[in-house]
């Protein structure tokens, strides 16, 4: 699943150690997210969409590729 995690974080001026306490999990979580080799589950994307204060789709990008 594509995201925008990164430039949403950059945007915010917040690094991936800082989100990552913020989120509660490790700065590998946020990186694996980042990169697409992690997709997060829902408890902590809804962390996500609140602590950005956005919608989800601002976050992600699904792409149904059936």
């Amino acid at each position: 699943m594509e995201n925008h995690l990164k430039s949403l974080r950059n945007k915010n001026n917040i690094s991936q150690d800082e989100l990552a306490s913020i989120l509660k999990v490790s700065r590998q979580t946020i990186n694996s997210i980042e990169t697409g080799k992690f997709d997060p589950s829902l408890k902590l994307v809804m962390k996500m969409t609140r602590y950005f204060k956005v919608d989800l789709e601002k976050i992600f990008v699904f792409e149904d590729n059936d």
